[in-house]
């Protein structure tokens, strides 16, 4: 596997998350993620509760390939960060160990003020150090 630094891996996958310019964030997902990888989400608890309401016992939310990929990163970018409001930012305490990459990130104001949000991310790195697969906590 190549050198990856964890800390700037994080610092690069929060990027993305913020960035802008849609070309931009398109080249930024595939070099970043592997062809296929895969970016599974654990839904809020709102979610999971309706969803164990409605008999399904384990309720996870999955974009696979770099389009659909994209369309996550697109709809988060467009919900949180364009209209001015909040920005991400990663935390000093990404770990590696072997190929999996760990750290936690912050949803902040803006303007100031307290953290808004925040989540785990797990990231799990193929051969080339791309992610195979992304395994987002919200609200850690």
């Amino acid at each position: 596997m190549t050198d990856i630094h964890a800390q700037d891996l994080a610092a690069r996958y929060v990027a993305l998350w913020n960035e802008p310019d849609a070309e931009l964030r398109r080249k930024a997902i595939r070099e970043l993620w592997a062809e296929g990888g895969s970016h599974v989400l654990q839904p809020p608890q709102e979610i999971r509760e309706i969803a164990a309401g409605l008999g399904f016992g384990s309720t996870t939310l999955e974009a696979h390939g770099y389009d659909a990929l994209e369309v996550r990163v697109i709809h988060s970018y467009e919900e949180f960060v364009a209209p001015g409001r909040f920005v991400f930012r990663p935390q000093d305490n990404a770990v590696r160990l072997h190929n999996v990459v760990t750290f936690t990130w912050e949803m902040v104001p803006t303007d100031g003020g307290e953290v808004a949000g925040g989540g785990r991310e797990t990231l799990i790195l193929d051969e080339n150090g791309h992610i195979a697969t992304d395994y987002m906590f919200p609200g850690i």
